[in-house]
């Protein structure tokens, strides 16, 4: 499985619905809370060149916030990036 890092906030609705996608997904991650932390936004904004919060990394690929993530999933590309099975989709109604 692929190795999750979501730096964020106690307060930012983003990183909640990032989180609970991969709660969904029974996907650990390690949460990077950067409140507070000079140092650790610092590396957050190098890492990523933004600013804002949540910035996702699986592996060494820097998916960037939520709306990234999540339109990773609609595409059926998340789960390949997160080494999971790939869901099947769902039949077309016809």
């Amino acid at each position: 499985m692929a190795n999750v890092v979501v730096y964020s906030t106690r307060v930012c609705p983003y990183c909640v619905r990032a989180k609970a996608l991969f709660d969904r997904k029974g996907v650990e991650y390690q949460e990077l809370l950067i409140e507070g932390d000079r140092e650790l936004m610092r590396e957050m904004m190098e890492l990523s060149q933004r600013r804002t919060v949540p910035q996702i990394f699986i592996d060494d690929h820097h998916v960037g916030g939520y709306d990234e993530l999540a339109e990773l999933d609609a595409e059926g590309k998340l789960d390949e990036l997160l080494g999971l099975d790939p869901q099947p989709m769902p039949e077309e109604i016809t």
